[in-house]
């Protein structure tokens, strides 16, 4: 078994349970945060759930006490407002709080950093991202900044089209644009658990796709 133990939010969404079977395979013990915690089916001693909601800062602080990372696959909810700032403030205190430095977390590819150079599929992309979600977009975006300014050890993946496949495919990552148009499930689990050890791009934001 590893010795580090991982706080996982958004455990309970697509990408995320490939996420949890991944760490799971590896042997790391997770703590989960979810909603409805009597809907969770795995039986594993290495789990340990927390009934809470990302928007909840208590929930979050009860979730990162006593891990040593916290890994973030949030998705947004049908309907309500944009929650990815409001959870980002709320997981950057309680790593504060217990003093935890390393947080790994995914986001789309409509976040611009300053050394982009993104094709013209991607600023596309971009774009109508900004026209049909302009709240969730430019969340998406202050979440980032929130990242810059803070002092934790942080990593921002940028993702392509998410496929649901158990398939793994050859993965390639950039700081500065997206040339691919997926990315496996699979691939994206093993490279968030690779990161937990990886300093290679702790304060950056890297797209990761296939090829």
């Amino acid at each position: 078994m590893k010795t580090n133990t991982i706080a996982v939010i958004g455990g309970s969404g697509k990408s995320g349970k490939y996420l949890v079977q991944n760490l799971l395979e590896k042997e790391y013990p997770i703590k989960l945060l979810w909603r409805h915690p009597e809907e969770f089916d795995i039986q594993n001693p290495l789990i340990e759930i927390i009934k809470g909601d990302a928007r909840d800062e208590q929930s979050i602080c009860s979730l990162i006490k006593d891990c040593d990372v916290v890994i973030s696959t949030l998705g947004q909810p049908k309907g309500e407002k944009s929650i990815f700032s409001e959870a980002t403030t709320h997981i950057m205190r309680a790593m504060y709080k217990h003093g935890i430095k390393r947080y790994i977390v995914t986001t789309g590819l409509s976040v611009n950093t300053e050394n982009d150079h993104k094709n013209e599929r991607v600023q596309m992309a971009t774009e109508w991202m900004y026209q049909h979600y302009p709240e969730t977009t430019s969340d998406k975006q202050k979440e980032y900044q929130l990242l810059l300014e803070s002092s934790l050890d942080w990593t921002l993946v940028r993702l392509p089209l998410i496929n649901m496949t158990d398939k793994s495919f050859s993965t390639e990552t950039s700081l500065i644009d997206c040339k691919g148009e997926n990315i496996s499930a699979t691939d994206l689990a093993e490279f968030l658990v690779s990161q937990i050890e990886d300093p290679s791009y702790i304060g950056k934001s890297p797209f990761l796709y296939n090829t």
